[in-house]
């Protein structure tokens, strides 16, 4: 048997669901993160995310009564293996929705997006190109290229005119630099030295050591692995120029060493109440930090537009989805999003690094 259900068309106070008895179908989604790897841990936090949102979820009787499962795959954060996930979950899993990160991969997996009508769902990548790279792909958060305009006016402000760029040699850190080159210049600054990283580099000795040449007043980040030990290796060779990025400097470890004391970046704004955070640390033995909020968050979305596209009697295609999503547009969940266009505009902070905390210094709107 199933249920049917009535009621929620979009989050306000969680997921919401009135049921009946019917029989029931599985229903199924994809995520294509990666679990192995460099990007291990960042893609480990986002599946458990979604994961328990979806366990509660099912918990409460599914969506309509019908139970909701995701099938993951580790791409490793490369491209060209997730657009071969991408091909066996469309293909033979018919999935209507995939959940994915990191912008190297969503950039690949974008056109395909397009051609089947699958939505794409990311809520970690932020490279510029993912605002218009498929009218299937939706973002919870905004590009780079907003934060680092931010950053970039609030160093100039404090009188850090001169400017190092360390970046990661892939699509979000070579957007990241480019934004960078005009945003800083914008804001009254200078760039005086620019130096590339690999993706899972960890000697970052080399680049440290030529930015400093440069004697610049602030070194600006984009790299999405690696922090750890470019921290470290920032202190050890006890280097005074400040270090500041994006949302990318989320890394509980980073914050948690001395060594990042004093970083400074901005950071989306996004909270989970306390006994939900407690519930997901008695599940998975580990804080509820940033990438788990945002796809617990991504995975709320896309429950409620299955519950209207449920309601509404559609078969669950990747475009019903689509479509439900933007007739709901606005959701309350861990932190309010409207989606005007794909990529949602959300407050954001910037933090200072301090003490083995991410403590507050300014709070900013995103218009």
């Amino acid at each position: 048997m199933r249920r049917i259900c009535t009621g929620m068309a979009a989050l306000a106070a969680g997921l919401v669901l009135h049921c009946a008895q019917v029989g029931a179908e599985t229903i199924r989604f994809g995520g294509i993160l990666p679990l192995t790897g460099p990007g291990a841990l960042i893609g480990t936090a986002e599946m458990r995310g979604v994961q328990f949102a979806v366990d509660q979820a099912n918990a409460r009787g599914g969506v309509h009564g019908n139970p909701v499962e995701v099938q993951f795959e580790d791409n490793q954060a490369k491209p060209d293996q997730s657009i071969l996930s991408f091909n066996k979950l469309t293909d033979l899993q018919h999935v209507a929705v995939i959940f994915t990160g990191y912008s190297g991969p969503t950039l690949a997996m974008a056109p395909l997006a397009t051609r089947k009508k699958v939505l794409l769902v990311n809520a970690g990548a932020q490279a510029d190109g993912l605002a218009k790279a498929s009218p299937y792909l939706i973002n919870t958060l905004p590009t780079i290229g907003g934060e680092i305009e931010v950053i970039s006016r609030w160093a100039v402000g404090e009188g850090k005119k001169k400017a190092g760029v360390l970046f990661e040699n892939g699509a979000a850190g070579m957007a990241g630099r480019d934004d960078y080159l005009k945003s800083f210049a914008e804001a009254g600054g200078t760039i005086v030295a620019q130096e590339a990283s690999q993706f899972g580099q960890t000697d970052f000795r080399p680049a440290l050591l030529k930015i400093a040449d440069a004697k610049p007043d602030v070194m600006l980040v984009v790299i999405t692995a690696g922090l750890l030990q470019m921290a470290q290796e920032y202190k050890q060779l006890d280097l005074k120029f400040t270090v500041a990025g994006t949302t990318f400097f989320a890394d509980p470890s980073t914050i948690a060493d001395p060594s990042s004391t004093g970083f400074v970046h901005t950071q989306l704004r996004i909270d989970a109440p306390p006994d939900l955070a407690a519930q997901f640390k008695a599940k998975y033995d580990t804080d509820m930090e940033f990438f788990a909020k945002q796809y617990y968050n991504a995975a709320q979305i896309v429950l409620a537009t299955l519950d209207k596209v449920l309601a509404d009697k559609k078969p669950v295609t990747g475009e019903t989805m689509h479509d439900a999503l933007f007739e709901i547009r606005r959701f309350q969940g861990l932190i309010p999003l409207e989606f005007k266009t794909n990529t949602a505009s959300v407050p954001m902070d910037i933090n200072e690094m301090r003490d083995g905390k991410d403590v507050l210094l300014k709070e900013i709107k995103l218009q």
